[in-house]
């Protein structure tokens, strides 16, 4: 598997970064949490922030919670809201709508995709293939 490319980022940029990169590297995912990581020690250093929707929030501690795991709830969900978190408003569900309704996209992508766009993020970071088909946005993946 070839090393994640996230060359050519403005300083600090914000990346909106999609559910599996995060569980990937927070459950230590033999196989790609080591491709997401050097992006995770980016964002640790400084060098760009993250961002995330309430939708990722939402599918991140899902694991947790079927495992009825309260002390990774906490933890997962500390880190997730010392991320920038974007809520779900009326004009990113309209924005996530017109992806959806003219890229075919699933909803949960769309109000990703929606979402970026909506705070000018640099990329999104995501394991999803689907996101290839939003072109207004780079795909980090």
């Amino acid at each position: 598997m070839e090393p994640l490319d996230f060359g050519g980022l403005p300083e600090n940029a914000s990346l909106l970064v999609d559910s599996a990169p995060i569980i990937y590297v927070l459950e230590g995912h033999p196989k790609f949490g080591p491709r997401f990581k050097p992006l995770f020690e980016a964002h640790s250093a400084g060098q760009l922030r993250f961002v995330v929707t309430t939708i990722t929030i939402a599918e991140v501690l899902s694991g947790p919670l079927q495992a009825a795991d309260e002390v990774l709830v906490r933890r997962y969900r500390a880190i997730l809201e010392s991320w920038q978190p974007i809520a779900l408003d009326v004009d990113i569900a309209e924005s996530a709508a017109r992806l959806r309704a003219s890229l075919g996209l699933k909803l949960a992508d769309a109000v990703q995709a929606a979402s970026a766009l909506a705070i000018n993020a640099a990329a999104i970071v995501t394991h999803d293939r689907d996101f290839s088909r939003v072109r207004s946005l780079r795909i980090i993946s």
